[in-house]
């Protein structure tokens, strides 16, 4: 007898999609090497590096949100980081003429907003395994923005450094969390497959 499930509810469907954490983790994980590589890189070119890492995580979560919409209690969460992440993406594509200053403090105000989204969305999804890498990602988020809005870094090489040390700690927790959803996943499948009673063939 196997045993099924109408719907994979959210933490199977954080499962399902491990690889979008992958993702998301190898492009921030790339933006923070590029930066230590590349200390001489324009700050701009980093800005707008993060606000396309922003754009796709705000995608991700927006389809996160649609697929689970029945019964994720988190949607309200998932939709706020959409909105944040593809509103910053979208500012700073039809801004190009902004400063860079300007548009770091935006992207300080997104990871203000989705640290606080993800520390949340951590505690919803208390059976997500290797939750504790979306309380990383959330706290270096929140760290960051309150490192560039209430004590502001001087100069655009430390500007440039503080977005790579960031990034490298949100690509590493995104990586890990996305091994760990697809453990979980594994695990789930084999358990799915697995006889329910010993002696049910």
């Amino acid at each position: 007898m196997v045993t099924e499930t109408s719907n994979p509810g959210g933490a199977g469907l954080f499962a399902t999609n491990w690889w979008v954490f992958l993702l998301r983790g190898l492009l921030a994980l790339f933006l923070g090497i590029t930066v230590f590589r590349q200390p001489g890189l324009a700050l701009g070119v980093l800005v707008l590096g993060f606000a396309i890492y922003a754009t796709f995580e705000g995608v991700s979560a927006l389809f996160a949100a649609i697929r689970g919409w029945n019964y994720r209690r988190d949607r309200g969460v998932l939709l706020l980081e959409a909105a944040f992440g593809i509103g910053v993406g979208i500012l700073t594509l039809r801004r190009p003429g902004m400063t860079a200053f300007v548009l770091i403090f935006i992207i300080a105000a997104w990871a203000l907003a989705t640290g606080i989204l993800r520390i949340v969305e951590a505690v919803n999804l208390d059976n997500v395994s290797g939750r504790i890498w979306f309380v990383v990602a959330g706290v270096a988020s929140i760290i960051f923005a309150w490192l560039i809005l209430f004590r502001p870094l001087t100069g655009a090489l430390a500007m440039a450094t503080g977005i790579g040390i960031y990034a490298l700690i949100l690509g590493v927790s995104e990586i890990v969390l996305a091994f760990s959803l697809r453990s979980r996943g594994d695990l789930e499948r084999f358990e799915g497959r697995r006889p329910a009673h010993p002696r049910a063939a």
